[in-house]
């Protein structure tokens, strides 16, 4: 195993000089050059081009992280695996990184110092109890209680420090005066719980051209059992399912430039689709940046995604967010004066830099399975229609990450995520009418495919987009409108041989 390793970190930077070899006559030594140079800058150009060979597997594509891709047996731990270009002495980071985000909280005072500071409110324990098996989360069954999806909550501005906050993009969101950013549906001992998320879903018949009736659920949500009073009456809700945490580190490494150099926020090339950046507040640099995590960009960074995701999910303070409280409003009285995990007369919080950072690590760090049949026919015939019907004009298959990324498992490497980490307009029927930071109403972040095929083997369900609305991918597909509707409406007009390529070249993924 760790002769294994060591191969696959000596690869590292290697995949991408080859592909840069592969393109022309190139010499190693120019190849090596900086990312700067505009030589260097065409050729990384030429690799990330899209193909329009589809007679056969690109170069390199077996491999969507690069060196850091995982070569494992498919099961329900897929995505639970290291970067395989990881050294053996940064393995044990990731796995105590492990251990704590699946450890289970509790609440203050407790004899488990190191577990206690859970809530007061809460919507789960652990980080693992959101993104089971490091997958994706989904809508509660009929009769289950929801703790892989909750509401996000948010008011328009009311005061004019609330629009400057906005503004200047200090704030995302303002959040609802007395419940906050989202809704906690748990609580700690002595505190009550604000409530619990509703769910109706309507059938949508939605026919195809060769006779097919797909039956879509459109969800309606609401709030029921509220234990601190009425919302405010202008409360904007937004479901959110938790999504898998596979290679996020090398998201995180695409370089701004890159990511930028595909907005197209006038559609100046007249192909329907737009695309832009979220700009938010990075609590880390204390400026304003590119927004990549979160289903509408809303994060710049893993550490300050898991941050709030620390704050907001589980009541967990962290050096990012240190308020012992979480989510907690200076309308609950009660709930901010409850006992937590933290000290009061020093600076600890309740996940100190330490624990936080192992935490970091693995989660950049979560690897991503290798592709599967990539040399099949009917899979190399569903990536030609998948790339001819313009879904890649969102979902763009390849990068190159930067060369100095946080962790050298990330850095220098050909990536096929088929994300832009762009905004788009995805029309009305998928919008939530809740803007967060630059991101209107009617925007979302394009979500990585990369994975994808996998869901059903580790998170035991096919439930996608971000309240888990559809069930299977061809549904997540017929939901696409605004900019994505000229792309669906080819897929509506496949004949069934051609939908059932598509859709193997998806699960390839």
């Amino acid at each position: 195993m760790h002769k294994a390793r060591l191969r696959a970190r000596n690869l590292s930077g290697l995949f991408i000089l080859l592909a840069a070899l592969s393109s022309g006559e190139v010499s190693p030594a120019i190849a090596g050059q900086q990312q700067t140079d505009e030589a260097a800058r065409q050729r990384i150009a030429d690799v990330i081009r899209p193909t329009g060979d589809f007679t056969k597997p690109e170069k390199f594509e077996l491999r969507p992280a690069g060196a850091a891709t995982v070569f494992k047996p498919v099961n329900r731990d897929i995505f639970s695996h290291s970067s395989a270009n990881m050294s053996f002495e940064r393995e044990l980071t990731f796995k105590v990184g492990n251990g704590i985000f699946k450890k289970l909280w509790v609440s203050s005072p407790s004899s488990t110092t190191a577990s206690d500071g859970l809530g007061p409110l809460f919507n789960a324990r652990s980080c693992q109890r959101c993104h089971l098996k490091d997958g994706r989360g989904h809508p509660p069954e009929p009769g289950e209680v929801a703790e892989s999806m909750f509401l996000r909550l948010s008011v328009p501005p009311r005061t004019d420090a609330e629009k400057q906050l906005l503004a200047e993009r200090r704030v995302a969101v303002i959040p609802e005066p007395t419940y906050g950013g989202q809704l906690q549906n748990f609580a700690i001992q002595g505190i009550e719980a604000e409530g619990e998320m509703t769910i109706a879903y309507t059938p949508l018949p939605v026919t195809l051209a060769d006779g097919t009736v797909v039956t879509l659920r459109k969800p309606d949500y609401g709030v029921a059992n509220l234990k601190y009073g009425p919302m405010h009456p202008d409360v904007m809700l937004s479901p959110r399912v938790a999504p898998p945490m596979l290679g996020l580190g090398l998201l995180e490494a695409i370089p701004e430039e890159a990511i930028l150099a595909n907005a197209d926020p006038d559609d100046r090339d007249g192909d329907g689709v737009s695309g832009r950046p979220n700009r938010v507040w990075s609590d880390e640099t204390e400026a304003v940046t590119l927004g990549r995590f979160g289903w509408k960009a809303g994060q710049p960074s893993v550490a300050q995604q898991s941050a709030g995701a620390f704050a907001g999910d589980i009541g967990i303070s962290t050096p990012l967010y240190p308020a012992p409280y979480g989510d907690c409003m200076p309308a609950l009285a009660d709930c901010r004066a409850a006992p937590h995990g933290g000290a009061d007369d020093t600076d600890t919080v309740e996940a100190p830099a330490e624990m936080f950072d192992q935490v970091i690590f693995y989660s950049r760090n979560l690897g991503v399975p290798a592709r599967r049949t990539i040399d099949d026919p009917q899979v190399l015939e569903g990536k030609r229609l998948f790339y001819e019907s313009g879904c890649i004009a969102c979902h763009t298959p390849k990068f190159v990450t930067r060369r100095d990324s946080l962790g050298p498992e990330q850095s220098f490497q050909l990536i096929w995520p088929y994300t832009d980490l762009l905004l788009h307009d995805m029309g009305e029927e998928l919008a939530d009418g809740r803007p967060e930071g630059v991101a209107t109403g009617r925007e979302w972040r394009t979500p990585p495919l990369w994975g994808i095929g996998h869901t059903k083997d580790v998170s035991g369900h096919t439930y996608l987009l971000h309240d888990g609305r559809a069930r299977n991918l061809l549904e997540a597909i017929l939901w696409h409108g605004g900019e994505g509707e000229a792309a669906k409406q080819q897929v509506v007009e496949m004949s069934t041989a051609e939908r059932k390529a598509l859709i193997a070249f998806l699960n390839s993924l």
